[in-house]
């Protein structure tokens, strides 16, 4: 044996009293995500297990049942919203879990429940991120956020406001959801400069949740913000007669849009002011960093007519009948498959991809799909609407406005859209109320959910930021959704009716 096998043995312990077993430090038993666990499984079996309850009638006398069903559905929206909004697990398998319950406690089929996860919808938001991947591989995100720096200079206030601008100017040409996932790794770039440890701060929870918020404003401008621009004026060409174009639509919806754009940025100034005034010396290395970067790459340049290809087409959709047939999703992956034929990004860069947030929004076309199709949301939108049957018209408009903002949060804006407009269309006519205002508030409202990530894209995008919450994400939107309500309270008693938009009927 070798004099250093024989020392280590002689230095091992002999008796059993020599030996110490080392105990792990415990950890701290965490009640409040043991309640808030409890607590959404509470309150889906309070309701699951709840006695029928009654249905509803509208003003025109149809009745609405709620089903067995209906009523789970609610139930499980009430868990799903508890554990998004405390993250007490993962956000991505809390949306798992609503297709598991579905399942087990049969309110939908199988074949339904999980093949919401992967509905168009879902893959538009993945064509989307792949879009921000390529931009941020290729460069394309630095260049941008460099030429946008030396524009605004080295103030914060002026940089939000710089990036607020840029994200809103591009919803006017494309989808709010490509915009947040192009502009999510430049404003990456961007934070990077003011904090190179990508620590949470005041002004990272500011600039990305100002992210969200400015790109739903900047969507409600033009029909090809969003698809449900377009949804909306189908139901109201088709229950009125009245044809809105796009121009007459960006008429009433620009002065709002823009309004509500500066008002978010005076907003973050204010409840997420940076905690640096400014970036000292940042366009000095901004500008040595844009050299550095050289002339525009090969890949640079075949990314832009990649995406910008995508975006004409879907452009074009929204002029010309005849190219309705070409389904925005499918249009939207060409940019994904394109970018694989050209090496522009490699199986390697899929592991980048998001899969909590690409679970978080198939989890909510499920939840969503599953109100509507057992009649829950239906239910719930007509106990709303047959409070203001009587009301004055100002109150019913904002009534249907306030449903339509609460609604939006918890599913896809087009089916809150789908479920509520054609209601509020009929009630409209009882009170002689003028459908064009109910039409008008009810895009700007679904344009804006501020209080939850699943309320829309970009939310969900500017969440894997990682530099806030849920929680701080619903906190801020709370003072946001009542700023909405207000703005919107003055456009429809004095600006819109100054435009000409008509508030009765004649």
């Amino acid at each position: 044996m070798s004099k250093d096998l024989q020392h280590s043995n002689e230095s091992l312990p002999t008796k059993p009293s020599q030996v110490r077993i080392s105990k792990e430090k415990k950890q701290p038993i965490d009640w409040k995500r043991i309640f808030f666990i409890c607590l959404g499984l509470g309150l889906f079996l309070a309701v699951y297990y709840s006695p029928d309850w009654p249905g509803v009638d509208d003003p025109a006398g149809k009745h609405f049942a709620l089903t067995k069903e209906g009523k789970a559905a609610i139930g499980l929206f009430l868990l799903t919203a508890t554990w998004w909004v405390t993250e007490v697990i993962p956000i991505g398998i809390t949306s798992i879990m609503v297709g598991v319950v579905q399942v087990l406690f049969l309110i939908r089929l199988p074949e339904v429940a999980f093949t919401d996860f992967m509905t168009p919808s879902v893959w538009f938001i993945f064509a989307s991120i792949v879009i921000g991947l390529a931009f941020s591989k290729t460069g394309l995100t630095k260049r941008m956020a460099y030429k946008m720096l030396a524009l605004v200079g080295e103030k914060t206030s002026m940089i939000y406001l710089g990036s607020f601008v840029m994200v809103a100017g591009l919803t006017l040409i494309m989808a709010h959801t490509a915009v947040a996932a192009a502009m999510f790794p430049l404003l990456m770039t961007i934070y990077s400069l003011y904090d190179p440890d990508n620590k949470p701060t005041k002004f990272g929870k500011g600039l990305f949740i100002g992210m969200a918020f400015v790109a739903g404003a900047g969507s409600i401008i033009t029909l090809l913000g969003a698809a449900r621009g377009a949804v909306a004026l189908g139901f109201f060409q088709e229950m009125t007669g009245v044809n809105v174009g796009f121009f007459e639509l960006s008429y009433y919806m620009f002065p709002i849009g823009v309004v509500m754009v500066f008002i978010c940025w005076a907003f973050f100034m204010v409840f997420f002011k940076p905690e640096k005034k400014s970036i000292p010396g940042l366009r000095n290395r901004v500008e040595f960093l844009s050299r550095k970067l050289g002339p525009m790459s090969m890949n640079e340049t075949m990314t832009l007519v990649i995406v910008f290809g995508a975006i004409g087409i879907l452009s074009l959709r929204s002029f010309f009948p005849m190219l309705h047939f070409l389904d925005k999703s499918g249009v939207l992956l060409v940019t994904t498959i394109g970018f694989f034929i050209f090496k522009i990004l490699t199986v390697k860069d899929l592991e980048d991809v998001p899969w909590n947030i690409i679970l978080l929004f198939g989890g909510a076309m499920s939840i969503g799909y599953c109100l509507w199709q057992t009649g829950a949301a239906n239910w719930m939108a007509i106990n709303w609407l047959v409070l203001f049957e009587e009301a004055h018209w100002f109150v019913f408009v904002m009534g249907i406005s306030f449903l339509v903002l609460i609604m939006t949060n918890l599913i896809m804006n087009v089916a809150a859209i789908s479920i509520i407009l054609p209601v509020a269309l009929v009630v409209a006519g009882y009170l002689n109320v003028a459908p064009d205002v109910i039409l008008y508030c009810s895009l700007v409202t679904a344009g804006m959910p501020f209080l939850l990530l699943v309320g829309a894209a970009p939310n969900a995008i500017a969440y894997e930021s990682k530099q806030f919450s849920s929680g701080e994400f619903f906190t801020a939107g709370i003072p946001m959704s009542l700023v909405l309500l207000v703005v919107l309270a003055v456009f429809v008693w004095l600006i819109w009716p100054a435009m000409g938009m008509p508030m009765l009927l004649k």
